[in-house]
Order: structure tokens, then C-alpha cells, then sequence
């Protein structure tokens, strides 16, 4: 705020600025604020860990656990729901790789959670989840999904480390569980529930990988900068003449 005032012994004006004390207060608490909760990303990759991590563990079947349907709370309002949305903060932003990404594993979970909630009738459809055909169909819908994380594999070499290694674990978790499914629908039980484990050994570790990013994310502005290890000058886009 600007204050005008007029010198009584010269008749010159001067003009003094003063500063609003509230302002300077609610100026300081505005800058003070993180940065990076201003973004998306964090949540979206705290759905993503949180999801993974809890999925992977009953694919070990940690404790005896074999069923995936108490996950689903997981996969529908978590993940779905929260990596979708954040999306939409990526793309206002104009961060296009981010909300292809979020987008599709939100889809993905909202898609593998259908296929596990009874009341969407896929298992029954094909007589049962043990039946050869039911397993068959899933392999499919998992190994495609394996190909599109490997397009986000390529296309994440020149960002850095950290977001490198999710995607490569999600890949090969996502393979081997495939794999499982078409061992089971040949009938080979013991080589099925292998590879669903070791597709829960990578998933286990991509979710890791996630949640020291949303460390790095929450962090970075207020306590301490952990580093992702960058590989854009390895990586980095060729210019052709």
C-alpha cells in the first residue's frame, strides 16, 4: 500500500510505501507452503504404491492369503478413482506423460477389480475361475497390459532412475502373472503359483520404488531433496539435422 504526503517546510510531495502487516503474514504462509503438494503426483503414486504393495502381498501369499477380493476397495476408490482424477491435474498442467500414465493404471485397476467383484458375473461366465478358458483370458488381458507398461518403460528412459525401475518391475510382474494364468489353463498348477509369486516379488518391489518417489515429491520443498538419479543426459533426445 502506497501512502502520499505533502512536506510542510518545502510544500514537496513525497510518497512512502507501508506495508500491510496481515499480508506480509498471509504472503509468508502462501510461500511457505510446499510446492509439490500442489501437484498430483504424489497421490497418484501413494494409490499406485498402496495398491501394488497390498496386491503383491497376497500374490506371495503372505499369511495365507490367496483371495484378491478385499482388495477391491483398493483398486475401484484408490487407485481408480484417484490415479484418474489426478490425471486430469497432470493434463491441466500440460504434462502429458503423466496423465496417460495415471490414466491407464487407474483403468487397469478399475478393470482387474471387475474381473474379481462376483456381482460383474466374469468368472461365471466362463464356468469358473479354474476353467482353462477363464485363465486363458486373463493371460490375454494381462500380457497386453504388459506391452503397454513397456511403451512407459521406453518412453520414461530419460527421466531417471527411480520412475525407470517402476515400470520395469510393473512390467515383469505383470508377465510373469500372465504367464501364470496360461500355466494354470495348461494345467500346470505348481509352475502357475511360481510365477505368481515371483510376479509378486516385482510388483512388491515397483510399489517400493513408488512410495520413495512420493517421498522425493513430499519432501523435496520442505525437509530434504532425495535424489531419483537423472538419466536425461544419457538418454536425452537426439536432434536430427
Amino acid at each position: 500500500m502506497t501512502t502520499i504526503t505533502q512536506n510542510p517546510g518545502n510544500g514537496d510531495i513525497n510518497t512512502e510505501k507501508s506495508f500491510d502487516v496481515e499480508q506480509q503474514r498471509e504472503g509468508a504462509l502462501v510461500a511457505g507452503l510446499p510446492k509439490s503438494l500442489g501437484a498430483g503426483s504424489a497421490l497418484a503414486l501413494g494409490a499406485f504404491g498402496t495398491t501394488l504393495t497390498t496386491l503383491s502381498l497376497s500374490l506371495m501369499e503372505w499369511r495365507g492369503v490367496t483371495t484378491n477380493n478385499v482388495f477391491v476397495g483398493n483398486f475401484f476408490f484408490i487407485a481408480a478413482f484417484g490415479l484418474v482424477v489426478t490425471a486430469q491435474w497432470e493434463l491441466s498442467i500440460g504434462n502429458g506423460f503423466a496423465y496417460t500414465v495415471f490414466s491407464a493404471f487407474g483403468l487397469f485397476y478399475a478393470g482387474y477389480g471387475a474381473l474379481l467383484t462376483p456381482a460383474f458375473g466374469v468368472a461365471q461366465a466362463y464356468g469358473g475361475d479354474s476353467t482353462a478358458e477363464y485363465n486363458n483370458a486373463v493371460g490375454f488381458f494381462m500380457i497386453l497390459w504388459t506391452v503397454f507398461v513397456f511403451t512407459f518403460l521406453i518412453a520414461s528412459l530419460p527421466s531417471n532412475i527411480a520412475y525407470i525401475l517402476v515400470f520395469l518391475f510393473v512390467d515383469l510382474g505383470f508377465l510373469t502373472v500372465a504367464a501364470s494364468y496360461f500355466a494354470m489353463a495348461d494345467g500346470h498348477a505348481a509352475s502357475a503359483e511360481a510365477l505368481k509369486k515371483s510376479g509378486g516379488v516385482f510388483c512388491f518391489l515397483a510399489g517400493l520404488v513408488g512410495w520413495y518417489i512420493v517421498f522425493h515429491l513430499l519432501l523435496k520443498d520442505s525437509l530434504l531433496e532425495i535424489p531419483l538419479g537423472d538419466t536425461s543426459r544419457i538418454f536425452g533426445k537426439k536432434k536430427t539435422h
